[in-house]
């Protein structure tokens, strides 16, 4: 991509997301990852409806009249996004490929963070490790991050979730917020996500495509699989076809599903047609009342 065009593709989805992580998700963002712990911050006059747990008795004896200590949160927060840069990002039959919309969510959680003064750090996967940004602040920081989330080239078409979540436990060592954001379509990764959840706040941003559980009625149709490079001719005329092509990715969903709730991961789905605002905000709040 030209220069010119990528800084321009940058200062869109700066002007777009950014406004929605200061307007609509930053609140939301900061009351479902809280801090971690509250520390002393200063001392002032009491005042009615305060603890009197925290009355600070040493400066209430010297003034005669009652003080306070106040606390406040412990706020930075280290967040790290395992972007999948597989092949199958390339799919798209609607409005966008999923590769954007995995661009424009990486945005918004990165304009999230700066808003509450977090650090964000990336790290690309395919069925390697192709990139890491590790974690820092600052509006420059996030710009890096999506110029790379638009301009980045894999080496690899696969998808391995369970090496790119070992590599993350090795270069994160205090607990953070990991979002994987992928389409799932890999197997073998259990041991992996229950390693990462016990160290890690760890969701699962799914992010998949109509097409992927709904076959049309187009007759015969070639069919690619974009990871493999294997192609095979699929009759969508007929019902049975079609049926069965549900009914498998109904049995995928299933299967991610109970790994997830067993190892008490959150799960976003968002579809390729649809705005990610509510789904987000909806899991925002949803965290943010069970803390």
């Amino acid at each position: 991509m030209e220069t010119s065009e990528l800084l321009k593709k940058v200062r869109k989805i700066e002007i777009r997301t950014r406004g929605l992580s200061r307007n609509i998700f930053s609140g939301e963002y900061h009351s479902a990852f809280k801090g971690k712990g509250m520390s002393f911050s200063e001392v002032r006059e009491y005042q009615y409806g305060d603890d009197i747990r925290n009355i600070d008795w040493n400066v209430t004896a010297r003034y005669t009249h009652p003080y306070v200590k106040v606390f406040e949160e412990e706020r930075e927060l280290t967040v790290v996004l395992l972007v999948d840069v597989s092949s199958s990002g390339k799919f798209g039959t609607t409005v966008q490929q999923k590769k954007d919309l995995i661009t424009e969510l990486c945005a918004v959680l990165s304009f999230s963070s700066l808003q509450n003064n977090d650090k964000i750090g990336v790290v690309f996967f395919s069925d390697k490790i192709e990139k890491f940004i590790p974690p820092k602040k600052g509006k420059s920081h996030i710009l890096r991050i999506i110029r790379e989330l638009l301009n980045f080239e894999p080496q690899s078409s696969g998808t391995d979730i369970s090496q790119v979540l070992k590599f993350t436990l090795n270069v994160i060592k205090k607990r953070g917020i990991v979002f994987i954001l992928s389409d799932f379509i890999d197997n073998g990764f259990n041991e992996a996500l229950k390693i990462s959840s016990k160290k890690h706040d760890t969701i699962a941003v799914q992010i998949f495509d109509p097409r992927e559980f709904e076959l049309p009625d187009a007759g015969l149709i070639l069919m690619k699989d974009s990871e493999s490079g294997k192609s095979i001719w699929v009759d969508t005329s007929s019902e049975k076809v079609r049926n069965n092509f549900t009914t498998t990715w109904n049995q995928r969903q299933k299967e991610l599903n109970e790994i997830l709730s067993r190892n008490k991961i959150d799960k976003i789905s968002i579809a390729t047609n649809q705005s990610y605002i509510s789904p987000l905000i909806e899991f925002f709040k949803k965290r943010g009342n069970r803390i």
